[in-house]
């Protein structure tokens, strides 16, 4: 028994290992992001790949100050906002009879939802900006949320509708028993169960936003509306990169996103773990 265990010991060491180094391989590219962003402009080209003989934080400082990082924070923050809440509703509220409806019609919207998924951004941006352009919403967060929206509920739809399948149907009969409607059985039953599913999808919703720059760009072409990520590509010169410009207009662009990543990425576990567990 002792060879087993010897081998077993020796399996879980090396699974370890490889665990740490892969870890350490993905730290490294943001290491060196942080560490560029924190020297000065001579330091790195001196030695672009060196280790750095100061650190300063002027850097930070300026790119701070020149992608306006309140506003462009705010900005950021409202269409997410704006994009999760809306996404949430109207996502759920569409899979709740898609999932309870087991009919031809039913089946034949939700496999249109899902081809949805697959529909490039790029094709429909002419149409998006006509559409836009007709409403009035061009350079307004009201009209980019509305184009997330649109954009992430085949997502919302095929998350939600798989994880309502396994909630029992018995909870819903009972208070229908109890003269509750199809609203209130929805909002007072059902919302409450896909806590950990809607966790998962608003992260996901959060990462997809807050990163997207085709948006922002064709939809936002004002600077006091544009959103972080935005506001930090305009500083680019398209002819010369400036590390000491890049990347520490990067790092506080995502900044944010790391902190609201660190905070859900329980309720994300545990939103696939429901999702994978059948009731």
């Amino acid at each position: 028994m002792g060879a087993p265990r010897s081998a077993s010991r020796i399996g879980r060491l090396i699974g370890d290992v490889v665990l740490w180094i892969g870890v350490g391989l993905l730290l490294l590219p943001f290491a060196f992001a942080v560490l560029t962003a924190l020297r000065p402009a001579a330091d790195v080209a001196a030695d672009p790949l060196g280790f750095p003989t100061t650190l300063t934080f002027e850097n930070v400082v300026i790119a701070f100050n020149e992608i306006d990082y309140g506003r462009s924070l705010l900005n950021t923050l409202l269409i997410v906002g704006g994009t999760i809440v809306g996404t949430v509703v109207a996502g759920a509220m569409a899979s709740y009879p898609l999932s309870r409806i087991g009919r031809a019609w039913s089946t034949g919207v939700y496999r249109l939802f899902l081809v949805g998924t697959s529909i490039p951004i790029y094709v429909l941006i002419a149409p998006l900006y006509l559409l836009m352009r007709d409403l009035q919403l061009l350079n307004t967060h009201l009209g980019v949320i509305l184009i997330y929206i649109a954009l992430n509920l085949p997502i919302a739809v095929f998350f939600y509708t798989s994880f309502m399948r396994q909630v029992p149907v018995e909870l819903e009969e009972a208070a229908s028993l109890d003269g509750a409607g199809p609203l209130r059985v929805f909002f007072r039953i059902v919302l409450p169960l896909l806590t950990p599913v809607t966790a998962t999808l608003a992260t996901y919703l959060t990462l997809a936003v807050w990163n997207d720059l085709i948006v922002p760009l064709v939809f936002l072409p004002g600077a006091e509306n544009r959103t972080i990520m935005a506001s930090a590509y305009a500083q680019l010169d398209p002819n010369i990169i400036e590390p000491t410009t890049l990347f520490p207009a990067a790092l506080l662009g995502v900044l944010p996103l790391i902190l609201v990543f660190s905070f859900l990425q329980r309720y994300v576990v545990a939103g696939m773990s429901a999702g994978a567990v059948k009731s």
